[in-house]
């Protein structure tokens, strides 16, 4: 075919103003047959009209500094905590000039949790009309849940519970499994976000899995009731890191072309949209997955020790809830307004540290918090410095000096000195902010008799030598 007649291509398409895309295949074929009938390119390119995409918008330009409130519910009582303090408020500064934000708050056990302009722990977001992935964090839906066991003997309870949770890497054995529902499956085949065989793996496979870094199984007794009870602190497994790794590449095509200048972990999915309808409709079936796969541990554990139990309830502390026209993103931080969730009771948890007990709170809505109250007591520096300031001291020294008469016991067979009480901010301070932040009333406390972390665990390169 001589120059006259070459073929029509996609920079052809791309020069007249098309978007590369699904179209394009459909596009081409037609160029090109009327192009074999010997049309000309202008005549294919009028032809063409019609189908050309609406203009793209003008690229949104990043929120000055300070042009939206940021809400500060935190002080230092040491230097650590001060410098803390200041790394978080750095990066939040940064994460509230991302265009779609319209305020911020922290939380009294606020910390970093990345580069910065990444939202630390304990940070809360509003964003209208958008859906940030990387403001919920890949440990979607991250929650806690308790059960009122009721007479029984707290050694008892966790010594059933040993044998029932899974900690560490990945799912369970076939043949150890817990049922996953057939209606919540076919939801995720339903869903574009959670339809592929590796998500339907995991979906089933992570059920009754509670992983590894501070997660854990606790035993306490309410100082309320005098009754047992059991708390489980996790989130959605591998389902969730799936979602969030797809909800990231979904958002990172939106900032390329709705701001460029965003940061990467800022990206946003635009809700109005049906990618962003497809990822709300996503975030709830593993809100879903997540609180089966607590009260398939809570049952099974009820069921071992033929317990008569009393109230169970649940809160996340890693998603994003809908507020009249807002998208509140918390990254740990549990919401504190009534009915947030069809489920909600009106009260939520907030863990110490292992040494200390569970709170029970009722949340007061507080407008300086944008609703919400503190998932936990925090870190004031890194897991990495935390084992430098250690010293010469062993984990299982500082376990049983911190942990004194507790019933502590790691899944690995090795202490997480990470994970000690030493590793977090002191749980009374915490407490204090809560109550002189005005974010929560404290109704009942879960005095620890025990509980089960995962432990130190091998990285998979080093597990895979010594398999060698």
């Amino acid at each position: 075919m001589n120059e006259a007649f070459s073929l029509v291509t996609g920079a052809d398409l791309i020069a007249w103003g098309h978007r590369p895309g699904p179209a394009f295949r459909d596009l081409l074929s037609r160029a090109n047959f009327a192009r074999s009938e010997g049309c000309g390119l202008e005549g294919i390119r009028q032809m063409l009209e019609p189908d050309l995409p609406p203009p793209a918008p003008e690229p949104l330009a990043l929120l000055k500094a300070g042009e939206v409130p940021l809400h500060v519910n935190i002080r230092a009582e040491n230097a650590d905590e001060q410098e803390n303090i200041d790394r978080v408020l750095a990066s939040m500064v940064e994460v509230l000039k991302t265009p779609t934000v319209e305020a911020g708050a922290v939380m009294p056990d606020a910390c970093p949790a990345g580069p910065l302009g990444t939202i630390p722990v304990g940070g809360v977001v509003a964003a209208r009309n958008a859906i940030h992935p990387g403001m919920h964090s890949a440990d979607i839906c991250c929650s806690v849940m308790i059960t009122d066991l009721g007479e029984v003997a707290p050694k008892a309870a966790l010594d059933a519970a040993q044998e029932i949770t899974h900690f560490g890497p990945g799912g369970r054995d076939q043949g150890h499994r817990f049922t996953v529902s057939l209606d919540l499956l076919d939801r995720f085949r339903a869903n574009p976000f959670l339809n592929g065989n590796r998500m339907l793996h995991a979906a089933q496979a992570h059920m009754g899995t509670q992983g590894d870094g501070n997660h854990f199984l606790f035993i306490g007794r309410s100082r309320a009731t005098g009754r047992v009870a059991m708390v489980t602190h996790h989130g959605s497994r591998g389902p969730g890191g799936l979602l969030y790794k797809g909800g990231m590449e979904v958002a990172e095509r939106f900032r390329k072309i709705l701001s460029p200048t965003t940061l990467k972990q800022n990206a946003w999915i635009p809700a109005d949209t049906e990618e962003g309808r497809a990822y709300w409709e996503a975030l709830q079936i593993l809100r879903r997955w997540t609180k089966a796969n607590h009260n398939a541990l809570h049952q099974a554990v009820v069921e071992r020790l033929r317990a008569e139990p009393g109230d169970r309830f649940w809160n996340e502390h890693n998603f994003v809830f809908k507020r009249g026209d807002l998208f509140l993103h918390g990254k740990g931080a549990t919401p504190a307004w009534a009915g947030y969730a069809e489920d909600a009771t009106g009260l939520t948890l907030i863990p110490l540290n292992m040494a200390e007990p569970v709170l029970v709170v009722r949340g007061r809505d507080a407008g300086h918090a944008l609703g919400f109250s503190p998932h936990g007591a925090g870190r004031n520096f890194s897991r990495t410095e935390h084992r430098r300031r250690m010293g010469a001291a062993t984990p299982a020294q500082l376990l049983a000096a911190e942990t004194q008469g507790l019933d502590i016991r790691f899944s690995a067979g090795v202490v997480d000195a990470s994970e000690l009480p030493s590793g977090y901010k002191r749980a009374k301070a915490v407490t204090d902010q809560i109550r002189d932040y005005g974010l929560a009333d404290v109704v009942d406390y879960i005095d620890p008799y025990g509980c089960i972390m995962a432990g130190e665990i091998a990285p998979p390169w080093q597990a895979k030598r010594t398999r060698r």
